[in-house]
């Protein structure tokens, strides 16, 4: 009963540019100026559905709540999507194209990007309804503005049938998630959920309780620089110095050579000259230990690098970005159980993964609140083939009521 609301309002949202800048994200939040666009629609059209308490601070971070309208006592719960979108395919004038009965096959783009059904056979599921992507000349913006319009839609439901069952709701919506730091000034303080969800996973069924171990290395090469001419014997050229330590990186452990729960490692950004480089590499893994062995080899390369290199430096630097949420979430299983529910409710067969990635609710997980990512419906994320059924986005928004109706059962 969803589905065409969801798609008026997701078919607005993605056409707002609000690309988060990684380069910027570690001192701004927002990264970009262009998220307050959304943020201040949000908070808009939350007003004009009648919700009283809105609150958008000075970081970019949205939430609103709505009270429970049952008698008694009941654990309030939030829902979470984000509103920035990856840097990694372009974010601005985005075209979102409706792909009415799809009937098969593949569906071309503009600019000669194609979405082939061979490596999408998760189309086969949405033969004669709607698919939605961009023109290709973006990416779409599913992640994570199909959440963003499920939530959006659900809240709109509720506040028109206040004869729907709930107990107190906080809607959250956040900026800067797709550069990882989403969460370093989310106002925990005014968080009264002690359990959330995220809206931010792909396939329909998909519900995640882990992701990986995650940290960043920031490695820089100091060379030392010489006129080429009488460089022999005495050029330390930092960028050779870079490549070197990228060809280290066992390429059997990199991203697009492992699925499941085996980690990885990925060079994310390298820039500088012959005088100094740096590099930026990105570690997971969903082992503690074996993320242990993995920052150990880091260091080890390191050293290598320094030692064929004579006169030139590698300094590298590790940090944190988030830890798996398995280990919140598997301490209080009934936060899936509700989530499972919801989805046998709307005969939909969940499927338990991991995430090989992160989200919010990895960083709000760590930080005590346990908090699942429940599908949105897309796939393909960050690239030009991304695409989402109009199908998929109706029985997100079916779960997210059950689920709501569920949690007005726990005390």
């Amino acid at each position: 009963m969803f589905k065409e609301e969801v798609t008026e309002r997701f078919l607005r949202y993605v056409q707002i540019f609000s690309t988060s800048d990684p380069k910027r994200a570690e001192q701004h939040r927002p990264s970009s100026e262009n998220q307050w666009d959304i943020l201040n629609l949000l908070k808009k059209e939350l007003l004009e559905m009648g919700l009283t308490d809105v609150q958008l601070d000075e970081k970019g971070y949205l939430i609103a709540r709505l009270s429970a309208n049952i008698p008694g006592k009941f654990t309030s719960i939030g829902l979470l999507a984000h509103v920035d979108t990856a840097s990694d395919a372009p974010g601005e004038k985005v075209n979102p194209q409706i792909h009415k009965n799809y009937q098969g096959g593949d569906i071309p783009l503009n600019h000669g990007v194609v979405i082939r059904q061979s490596d999408n056979p998760d189309l086969n599921l949405y033969l004669g309804g709607n698919i939605i992507s961009s023109d290709g000349s973006t990416l779409l913006g599913a992640d994570d503005k199909a959440g963003v319009a499920e939530i959006m839609t659900i809240i709109h439901h509720l506040m028109k049938n206040p004869q729907e069952p709930h107990g107190p709701l906080e809607f959250i919506f956040t900026p800067v998630e797709e550069t990882g730091h989403g969460m370093d000034d989310f106002p925990l303080e005014k968080l009264k959920s002690p359990y959330c969800y995220t809206v931010d996973a792909g396939a329909v069924g998909e519900m995640e309780d882990q992701c990986y171990y995650a940290w960043k290395a920031s490695v820089e090469f100091q060379g030392r620089v010489i006129h080429p001419g009488y460089a022999r014997g005495r050029l330390v050229n930092a960028l050779t110095m870079g490549a070197a330590f990228i060809s280290m990186l066992p390429r059997n452990e990199s991203p697009e050579a492992t699925d499941g729960l085996y980690g990885n490692y990925w060079p994310n950004d390298f820039t500088g000259g012959l005088e100094k480089a740096e590099l930026q590499v990105m570690i997971r893994d969903f082992d503690l230990k074996n993320m242990e062995r993995r920052l150990q080899a880091l260091e080890h390369f390191a050293l290598a690098v320094e030692a064929a290199f004579p006169g030139g430096k590698v300094i590298l630097k590790k940090e944190k970005q988030y830890l798996n949420m398995l280990e919140a979430i598997s301490k209080q299983p009934f936060i899936m159980e509700n989530l499972q529910k919801a989805m046998e409710l709307n005969d939909i067969l969940p499927i338990r993964r991991p995430i090989r990635g992160g989200t919010d609710g990895s960083r709000l997980s760590e930080m005590g609140i346990p908090t699942p990512n429940v599908f949105a419906g897309g796939y393909n994320f960050h690239s030009r083939t991304e695409w989402v059924a109009q199908e998929a986005m109706g029985k997100a928004c079916n779960v997210l009521l059950s689920l709501i109706n569920i949690w007005a059962n726990v005390p």
